[in-house]
């Protein structure tokens, strides 16, 4: 069981670490600032503030994968971050098919990647309580 629990938080740290890095490539990938000029300051700063956040959450979170695991899934504290990881996920994947209703293979690989994250965190939020 113990590999299986290493295993988990080694790839749901990779999974944040990946989504870190994807974010950080937006202001290119996305062309901002110049494509948030049709938009409001306001909404630009806030669209870029909340990806600047993201970033902060999924390398904090890959961090803590790579440097605690055993106190990720073994403290009622670890694992409430993890069900909380979980839960982010999970509502991100709901979220997509509700703002972005896009049929595009980017997207649905998005939707892929989004799922495996809640998978992959909601197992490793509940390794411990199947031991």
């Amino acid at each position: 069981m113990r590999i299986a629990s290493d295993w988990l938080i080694l790839s749901c740290g990779l999974h944040s670490a990946a989504f870190a890095l994807f974010h950080l490539g937006f202001w290119r990938l996305f062309d901002w600032p110049r494509t948030l000029q049709t938009t409001t300051r306001p909404n630009r700063a806030i669209v870029q503030i909340a990806n600047a956040q993201l970033v902060w959450v999924f390398g904090a979170v890959a961090l803590l994968c790579f440097v605690m695991p055993d106190e990720l899934t073994g403290t009622p504290l670890g694992r409430g971050l993890l069900a909380c990881m979980a839960g982010f996920w999970w509502l991100r994947l709901i979220l997509q098919f509700v703002w972005l209703r896009l049929h595009h293979p980017l997207v649905h690989t998005l939707s892929v990647a989004f799922l495996a994250g809640a998978m992959l965190f909601t197992a490793a939020a509940g390794v411990e309580l199947r031991r």
